[in-house]
């Protein structure tokens, strides 16, 4: 089942990765953007050229950040950039434990063995895998009404993604991290309930349905077709 993202409020979407593509149409105006891993730089630094407007928010792990530089520092300038910083091992730290975190009173919600949630990502959040982990802690923190989710579908990832074609996609480690990464979604939504914030799926073949999320068609397009 497709969605209609055109239907999203102005200001209120964070695309992930590729989603980018959608800026100016259909998704007039994101509330930002979230990139984490340096290899998308690599590889599609001409579509954020193209579609990432000055001063939009950017959320860009130190990893991108330094991809970014050596293709063009000078491209940062008017961008609005916030810092993904993994709260295990932060830009120049020591790599620490989850009680290691814990003592220096840096708030976390959840944790369940390696998993857990930051509720102060200006200090750094848990990464689990995939870039949405990381974007959902700053939503979390920001404490809306609701947080919906867009393609999160983890278990296709091994098919081209939406912005590419059959004989050119970038490998993705995200189905062989599935477990993983289902973990943090099923810290995410104790905390999102804790805090009387609903969480929707709206990706009719998301492997969230395997935890807890059912599926929700509130942005189906009414011509698509299965």
């Amino acid at each position: 089942m497709r969605n209609d993202m055109g239907r999203m409020g102005r200001g209120t979407g964070i695309l992930l990765n590729g989603a980018i593509s959608l800026i100016g149409s259909p998704v007039a105006e994101p509330l930002g953007l979230a990139i984490e891993d340096e290899r998308f730089v690599w590889r599609h630094f001409d579509l954020m050229r193209q579609k990432i407007r000055p001063g939009m928010i950017c959320l860009f792990s130190v990893a991108v950040i330094r991809a970014i530089c050596e293709r063009d520092r000078e491209w940062l300038r008017d961008k609005t950039i916030i810092l993904i910083d993994n709260i295990r091992k932060p830009y120049r730290v020591a790599r620490r434990t989850i009680p290691q975190v814990r003592e220096l009173g840096i708030p976390i919600a959840k944790s369940e063995g390696e998993a857990a949630i930051s509720l102060d990502p200006d200090a750094g959040v848990f990464q689990g895998g995939s870039v949405a982990i990381s974007a959902l802690q700053f939503a979390l923190y920001c404490a809306p009404e609701r947080i919906g989710m867009f393609g999160i579908d983890i278990s296709n990832a091994n098919q081209p993604r939406f912005y590419e074609t059959k004989n050119d996609i970038a490998y993705s480690g995200i189905a062989r991290a599935e477990a993983r990464i289902l973990s943090f979604f099923s810290l995410v939504k104790e905390v999102a309930a804790e805090r009387n914030i609903e969480l929707l799926n709206f990706s009719s073949v998301s492997a969230l349905l395997k935890c807890g999320f059912p599926y929700d068609d509130r942005f189906a397009s009414l011509n698509s077709e299965g």
